[in-house]
C-alpha cells in the first residue's frame, strides 16, 4: 500500500506548510523514479539511497535534502559521490544519499524507504531500452 502524502510525516513533526507536504513528496517520486538505482536498509534509522544520473544530480539531491532537514530537522542527510565503474558510463553520475532518524522517527524512514521501493520495483517492471530509442 502506498503510503499517503499525508502519512510521509506526522504533521505535529514538520514545519512545511501542509499544502506544501504533497509537493515535496511528489519531488522526492520524481527523484527516485529518475535515477534511483538501489536502496541499502542497514537498520530502522540508517538506508543509504544509491543514485545516477547526469551532472546536475549532485546539486539536485543537495537541494531537495537540505529542503526537508530544514522542515523536518529530525533527518540527517549525507551527500557523496561514489566512484565511477566500468558499468556507468562516462557521462553519468552515481551518489549515495545516506539518511539517519532518531528511533523516535524510525516510522518516518519506513515510509521514505517504501516509497523508493516502490518507485525502484516499478522501474524495474518498465521495459529496457534495447539501445534503439532515437534511431
Amino acid at each position: 500500500m502506498t503510503p499517503r502524502p499525508a502519512d510521509w510525516v506526522p504533521v505535529e513533526s514538520c514545519t512545511l506548510p501542509t499544502a506544501e507536504q504533497p509537493l515535496r513528496v511528489a519531488e522526492f517520486d520524481d527523484l527516485f523514479g529518475a535515477s534511483l538505482r538501489a536502496v541499502e536498509t542497514s537498520s530502522a534509522v540508517h538506508t543509504r539511497l544509491v543514485l545516477e544520473g547526469d551532472g546536475t544530480l549532485p546539486d539536485r539531491v543537495r537541494r531537495l535534502a537540505d529542503a526537508e532537514a530544514s522542515c523536518c530537522s529530525f533527518f540527517t542527510f549525507t551527500l557523496a559521490t561514489l566512484g565511477t565503474s566500468e558499468a556507468v558510463p562516462p557521462d553519468r553520475t552515481v551518489v549515495a544519499l545516506d539518511i539517519e532518524v532518531p528511533v523516535t522517527r524510525s516510522d518516518v524512514l519506513s515510509a521514505l524507504v517504501q516509497r523508493a521501493e516502490q518507485a525502484l520495483a516499478a522501474g524495474a517492471q518498465r521495459p529496457e531500452d534495447d539501445g534503439k530509442a532515437g534511431q
